[in-house]
């Protein structure tokens, strides 16, 4: 099982980028699928969540800026970020998880996303 997350680069603020988490070995079709991340000194939090059967969730900071959709045909999950602020700087990672047993959790690679101010 493979998560390979990447779109990360340099982007000033107010601007925008799609991150792409691509998955092989599973059917994302079954699993929910979160992006996380985790900025410079500080611990990894849940950004947002496409579960399998409704629409995205997502924290607050981001709400309104971010979307997460996926494309089950295409195996792959994908993170729109807009109206990007110095804040959201950091690794951005993917994890999936089965719908139907919550100890398949699968973690790709980060992508550094650097909003520059």
């Amino acid at each position: 099982v493979q998560l390979q997350a990447s779109g990360g680069g340099l982007v000033q603020a107010g601007g925008s980028l799609t991150l792409t988490c691509a998955a092989s070995g599973i059917d994302i079709s079954g699993f929910n699928v979160g992006w996380y991340r985790q900025a410079p000194g500080k611990g990894r939090e849940l950004v947002g969540v496409t579960p399998t059967d409704r629409g995205a969730v997502y924290v607050d900071s981001v709400k309104g800026r971010f979307t997460i959709s996926r494309d089950n045909a295409k195996n792959t999950v994908y993170l729109q970020m807009s109206s990007l602020k110095p804040e959201d700087t950091g690794d951005y990672y993917c994890n999936s998880v089965s719908r139907v047993n919550n100890m398949m959790s699968y973690w790709g690679q980060g992508t550094l996303v650097t909003v520059s101010s």
